[in-house]
């Protein structure tokens, strides 16, 4: 129960890492603010969470809004009464050669990856320096910053290139008031959205999903795919105690892909 009394607010909650991570936070004893653009499917993860016993509220959000956002942090602080730790996780993106990426790509993309992570980020740490006890940001960026050739698209690697940069700039501008901001860099992770990818990366391959899978696979040292729990784990060490001197860190959970 290392996360004991502590209150969480994971953007886009609803699935995939985010689901893991505020399901996992809470089992370590946070009070969870799982924050999706989909309430419905946001509710359901709460409830899963309070029928375990433990705390969370649902929040419906658009990060790439910000009134959306601004109205988030307030239900967070409503709920719990302070934002201890932040989990910059929700976002989109699509299977696209370079040569096809879209106008409409790029700045939905945008939108919700760079911008969205970046002012709830501002946001929240707004509150955190007002508090005055600190806090932990954590954002999820992606090996596709780090020249990941596997990655979905060129638009999407660039929002989270946008997300490592920002992290770096943030962990050194909060650094004073006791606030640690550090990136997740997720490798090949087995979500619903990352299955998505794969199909269509398949489709326009001309081949079944399952032999771009083993594909993919082979790419990979340890020869897997990654649980979104495992994501969560490294999300939520950073949370804890052990994660006290780590900031302005990128920290790839990727089976090995990159190997830095």
């Amino acid at each position: 129960m290392q996360l004991e009394g502590k209150a969480v607010l994971v953007t886009g909650a609803a699935r995939g890492m985010g689901r893991a991570t505020a399901e996992l936070a809470a089992a370590e004893g946070a009070r969870v603010a799982v924050a999706d653009l989909n309430i419905d499917s946001a509710e359901a993860v709460a409830k899963g969470i309070r029928d375990r016993g433990g705390e969370a509220v649902a929040i419906g959000a658009d990060v790439g809004d910000l009134g959306s956002i601004d109205a988030m942090v307030d239900a967070a602080l409503a709920a719990f009464g302070a934002i201890d730790v932040l989990v910059n996780n929700a976002g989109i993106t699509r299977y696209a050669p370079f040569m096809e990426v879209t106008e409409e790509d790029w700045d939905s993309f945008m939108r919700v990856n760079a911008k969205g992570s970046f002012f709830t980020l501002q946001r929240v740490a707004r509150e955190m320096i007002e508090r005055g006890q600190g806090g932990r940001i954590i954002n999820m960026a992606s090996i596709a910053a780090k020249g990941f050739r596997g990655t979905s698209n060129a638009a999407y690697a660039s929002t989270k290139g946008a997300v490592v940069a920002f992290t770096y700039q943030a962990s050194s501008a909060l650094a004073q008031h006791n606030i640690c901001v550090n990136a997740v860099c997720p490798g090949p992770v087995d979500t619903d959205m990352s299955r998505g990818v794969g199909r269509q990366r398949a489709d326009a391959m001309g081949r079944s999903f399952e032999e771009q899978l083993t594909a993919g696979l082979d790419s990979i040292p340890l020869g897997r795919m990654i649980p979104p729990e495992d994501v969560a784990y490294m999300v939520v060490f950073l949370m804890g105690p052990g994660g006290y001197n780590i900031t302005g860190q990128t920290i790839h959970v990727d089976a090995g892909v990159l190997m830095s």
